[in-house]
């Protein structure tokens, strides 16, 4: 049985993989007709409109200038990673790219948390190569490999992801409704700068706002998770632990497109799973 005091990280963790996994899956899908620039966009607005919310209904403090900064720092640099990693896509080298930058963007924060927090226990080290594993498995494509000029792409891309783990851990222990809300006021303002220099503006189905706004609010629940599991946890812990939300997203894709998944993204998913105990442990 689980040390109780490991319950709590680790049910903000997998909230935050279910989340960010599901809001993936809608950006995903909803950007098949759509700009993915515009509708990322919008789905930052949307995340922005209920952190907000959540943030002035809760009556949570306002957080210190310096845990402002930080979240705002993390965000755009989440955003900026965002823009640079669907540019990325866009390229052809979805598969791959999703890959190496998931990897990389959880590597790094988990070992800024291990120089910070000291080695976990020896199951909890082990669970961490279960999960660069499981990450690497259920990413990967089945095709060829990535250009020296995309690996670098995704690399930037991965980096951006670990600069905002790292970063929205900085924010300290202010109110996560708070912390999530600026780092997604940041992000918008990111990707807005993007929209508009690249003329991404066009036309969209209003369905396609309609889940692309749904995605957003997704976002920023994981990303409220992520704070808190961060904040009652290690964050090496957390970031591998929430790091496994691909596989929701290919689980989804699986369900209700009717995905193929290889007997390798099996192999991945089965390593999260014996994962995620692993982590939880001291």
């Amino acid at each position: 049985m689980l040390p109780s005091i490991q319950l709590v990280p680790t049910g903000f963790g997998l909230a935050a993989v279910l989340s960010w996994g599901t809001s993936d899956f809608l950006g995903g899908f909803a950007s098949r007709r759509a700009n993915a620039y515009f509708l990322t966009a919008i789905s930052h607005a949307g995340g922005l409109v209920l952190a907000l919310a959540l943030g002035l209904s809760s009556g949570a403090s306002f957080p210190p200038m310096a845990s402002v900064y930080w979240a705002m720092l993390g965000g755009a640099c989440g955003g900026a990673a965002l823009a640079l990693f669907y540019g990325a896509l866009a390229g052809g080298h979805m598969g791959l790219t999703a890959a190496v930058a998931a990897v990389v963007g959880a590597a790094i924060p988990a070992a800024v948390g291990i120089l910070v927090d000291g080695l976990p226990g020896t199951l909890a080290l082990a669970g961490f190569g279960l999960a660069a594993l499981g990450i690497w498995l259920i990413a990967r494509p089945d095709e060829g490999g990535l250009t020296a000029k995309a690996f670098a792409t995704a690399v930037a891309c991965g980096v951006g992801f670990a600069c905002f783990y790292i970063f929205m851990q900085r924010s300290g222990n202010a109110s996560a409704l708070w912390s999530a809300a600026f780092s997604r006021f940041a992000a918008l303002v990111v990707v807005s700068v993007i929209v508009v220099a690249g003329r991404h503006l066009q036309g969209m189905e209003l369905s396609r706002v309609g889940i692309g706004v749904a995605a957003g609010m997704l976002d920023v629940t994981g990303t409220i998770c992520f704070v808190r599991a961060t904040q009652t946890g290690r964050l090496d812990a957390a970031v591998m632990l929430t790091s496994l939300y691909p596989a929701i997203t290919v689980i989804l894709a699986r369900i209700f497109l009717r995905e193929h998944f290889t007997r390798w993204k099996l192999v991945g998913m089965l390593a999260a799973l014996a994962a995620v105990p692993l982590i939880a442990t001291r």
